[in-house]
């Protein structure tokens, strides 16, 4: 990737001392980088975000002496796709820690995409991740964070809230998420099994950080090109991220691993489909070590016309009794977010 710019700052607000590290960068938007239609894929976005928090997470686990350490991407809350990004903008990413635990960072990433021939910018994304630093010495042993000052201690405490919020989540999800997709033959159109698709990789060097293990950034670009291909094939127009609920890492993946990203759609609203993204990691070159889950997410995908405007979505049919239980799991999810979006569409009295 181009990066043109990369900075950070200590920033002093309203008089109050507060160790707040920034990182902003910028990138134009290549051909490579963007579907059939020029839309940008949202894995790209989604890449270039992590990027920004892997910098300012890191950058501050190491400002004070002790043990070095790598800042390791363990969550990515819910992130909407909030205007599209084409090829030839540019796209400025900034991040910003807001939260610290003992043992977690978490980073608040905006992108804005500019129009360089009009001047004319857009907020893409916002998006908070959440990071742990790992030794270098050791990968999997977890340090400690440097504490943040924070100006108003209301900060703290809602921040201490987000991060229990996902630490639980994270939990139940990892606990909820042993099945396996598995292919079936001559599927019926508009099936979960019709759409469902699998990409397998071999984790190189240019996959991993320094130290051996994947870059969040590349797992999540790889599950969204596998959301991509499950939305297209179901609906056989162009479509576009809308959307990605949280996203769990629950394992490291290390270079050498062959990994396995399947994708199955679980709910259509008349516009919309949800897909259940699985990653799971196959240690080939290390007996020792059984396969194992990495990362899972659910994206949000819709249609579009060639004039980009958003089309009906063919309804799914669930045929199996797991898969009509994710069905209405994924409704309830659908209708929450609604009410959610409704409820902050309303004037406030």
């Amino acid at each position: 990737s181009l990066m043109l710019r990369q900075g950070s700052s200590l920033v002093l607000r309203k008089g109050v001392e507060e160790a707040c590290l920034q990182e902003k960068a910028e990138q134009i938007m290549r051909p490579d980088d963007a579907n059939v239609a020029g839309n940008v894929h949202g894995g790209t976005v989604l890449k270039m975000i992590e990027e920004a928090g892997a910098i300012i997470s890191t950058r501050h686990c190491n400002s004070q002496n002790g043990e070095r350490c790598v800042a390791a991407l363990a969550r990515v809350e819910r992130t909407d796709f909030l205007s599209p990004m084409c090829i030839g903008e540019v796209a400025h990413v900034s991040g910003e820690i807001t939260y610290t635990s003992k043992h977690s960072v978490e980073v608040q990433v905006n992108v804005m995409s500019e129009n360089i021939l009009t001047g004319i910018k857009k907020l893409t994304n916002k998006a908070t991740l959440w990071y742990v630093p790992l030794s270098l010495k050791n990968v999997d042993k977890v340090l400690e964070v440097p504490p943040v000052v924070y100006s108003r201690q209301e900060q703290e405490e809602e921040g201490r809230k987000r991060y229990e919020a996902q630490k639980l989540e994270r939990m139940e999800t990892k606990w909820r998420n042993g099945d396996i997709i598995q292919p079936v033959m001559n599927p019926e159109p508009n099936t979960v099994s019709y759409s469902q698709s699998s990409l397998i990789h071999l984790v190189g060097p240019s996959d991993c950080t320094l130290h051996g293990f994947v870059h969040g950034g590349v797992t999540m670009k790889l599950m969204d090109e596998v959301a991509g291909i499950v939305a297209a094939r179901h609906c056989k127009t162009n479509i576009v991220t809308a959307s990605v609920d949280a996203i769990n890492f629950h394992d490291k993946i290390r270079k050498g691993c062959v990994i396995t990203i399947s994708g199955r759609m679980t709910f259509t609203s008349n516009k919309s489909m949800e897909i259940e993204v699985l990653v799971d990691a196959d240690p080939v070159v290390d007996n020792s070590q059984k396969r194992y889950r990495a990362a899972s997410a659910f994206f949000t995908y819709v249609s579009l016309s060639q004039e980009g405007k958003p089309l009906p979505v063919p309804q799914l049919v669930p045929e199996t009794e797991d898969e009509k239980k994710r069905f209405e799991e994924g409704k309830g999810r659908y209708l929450q977010m609604k009410a959610k979006r409704q409820g902050q569409a309303e004037p406030q009295a």
